[in-house]
């Protein structure tokens, strides 16, 4: 394999980057397989644009995700205290190993299951709510507040405290760059937040996900402190964060494509592969988590140096026509398998069959229930959140009946 220089860029535009990163990355994508970049942050990264290196730096054991293995002056990524950082998405096996082992028979496809009936009352509730509206925001009024409900009832979060946790959830991962001490102070609330969550739990354990970590941090010594707050603290972020956008990027696509929501209604069975289709089409995360080189590395056929920051891109990986037929359409029919949106290897999503569960009755309960649902605004005006980690609505009005 050769070995070349790769194209330089400077910073991506923002607004651009944010609201349309399809074009972004697909340009730099057809321009060649890895960029060096200047992030919107200012700090360097190499960027990874084709699907094939792609899927294989996900799985590859020598792109870490211990920011140990990071050069000093590099990205990377989010700013937390110990007690928040020490979780899955920074560690390598076979820590990693050992920590995801003991949460993951509670996401297994089985488990999900008994979840169905009560996320699917959980979404007619909501609906519910707004049944008699002729126009609302679904964000706020459904896509948000599902997956909050879902994943605080699993973990044992109390409904007093949920309002609270999504507003300081929101402040970090889309941080204002306007009012960047908004992400610091939301650092601070969310690690009271679970302090306290936790001394409760250890207090008054209860048959939830939270008070069987807890027990096994005090009785069979398998976490530290660390890593039990820091496992509370991704699995409900991660829990609430992907799905949402999941869900409202779901939704905004099928009203967007009349024909292809048409089809849906008209086919059941289609269900499945939808969700498939749509996670690849427009997915919650534009960017897989950084990784770190623990040595020279080739990708494509460029080299990157031990310790810089790469970044994987899940946007431009999805729309690739050497991997995806007319990559920019939506086609529900088509078989999406290998898609990237929930991640690839040792990595891959811990929630995943969650996340397609509660997407799949969000969706069918939605449309159940309005079956004339309809943009309140054009899709080109649906404006997206200021965020290189996520891809997400800042507001998706919706009107419930038919226009006259």
């Amino acid at each position: 394999m050769s070995e070349s220089t790769p194209p330089s860029r400077p910073a991506v535009v923002p607004g651009e980057l944010f609201q349309d990163p399809y074009a972004v990355y697909g340009r730099l994508r057809e321009e060649g397989p890895v960029h060096q970049i200047t992030g919107t942050d200012g700090l360097p990264a190499w960027l990874v644009t084709r699907y094939e290196d792609v899927r294989q730096a996900l799985s590859d054991p020598r792109l870490s995700l211990d920011k140990r293995h990071a050069t000093p002056g590099g990205y990377r990524g989010m700013a937390l205290p110990p007690a928040l950082d020490a979780n899955l998405l920074n560690m390598d096996p076979p820590d990693h190993t050992r920590i995801r082992r003991m949460v993951s028979k509670v996401f297994t496809h089985r488990h999900v299951e008994r979840l169905r009936a009560p996320v699917r009352r959980t979404a007619d509730t909501l609906l519910d709510a707004v049944a008699d509206q002729d126009e609302f925001d679904l964000i706020p009024s459904y896509a948000a507040p599902l997956p909050i409900i879902v994943i605080s009832d699993l973990i044992g979060v109390p409904s007093s405290q949920r309002p609270d946790f999504r507003a300081w959830t929101d402040a970090l991962v889309a941080p204002d760059p306007l009012r960047p001490e908004r992400a610091r102070e939301a650092v601070g609330r969310l690690l009271s937040f679970f302090t306290q969550l936790i001394a409760d739990k250890r207090a008054h354990p209860a048959d939830d996900l939270l008070s069987a970590l807890i027990s096994v941090r005090d009785q069979e010594d398998r976490l530290s402190e660390n890593e039990l707050m820091s496992l509370a603290f991704l699995i409900l972020v991660a829990g609430y964060e992907n799905t949402v956008h999941m869900i409202g990027n779901a939704v905004a696509a099928l009203l967007d494509h009349p024909d292809q929501l048409s089809a849906l209604r008209a086919d059941a069975d289609l269900l499945d592969r939808a969700v498939e289709e749509l996670a690849r089409y427009d997915g919650p995360a534009p960017l897989a988590i950084r990784r770190f080189p623990v040595e020279d590395i080739v990708i494509g056929d460029v080299t990157v140096p031990a310790g810089e920051t790469v970044l994987l891109s899940l946007a431009a990986a999805h729309r690739d026509p050497r991997r995806f037929t007319n990559p920019d359409r939506l086609d529900l029919e088509r078989d999406a398998t290998g898609h990237l949106a929930l991640g690839h290897g040792i990595h891959y999503c811990l929630g995943a069959p969650l996340a397609r569960m509660e997407t799949a009755i969000a969706l069918t309960a939605l449309f159940d229930r309005f079956p004339c649902l309809s943009l309140a605004v054009a899709a080109r005006d649906l404006r997206r959140r200021p965020s290189m980690r996520s891809r997400g609505l800042v507001a998706l009005p919706v009107r419930t009946a038919a226009a006259v």
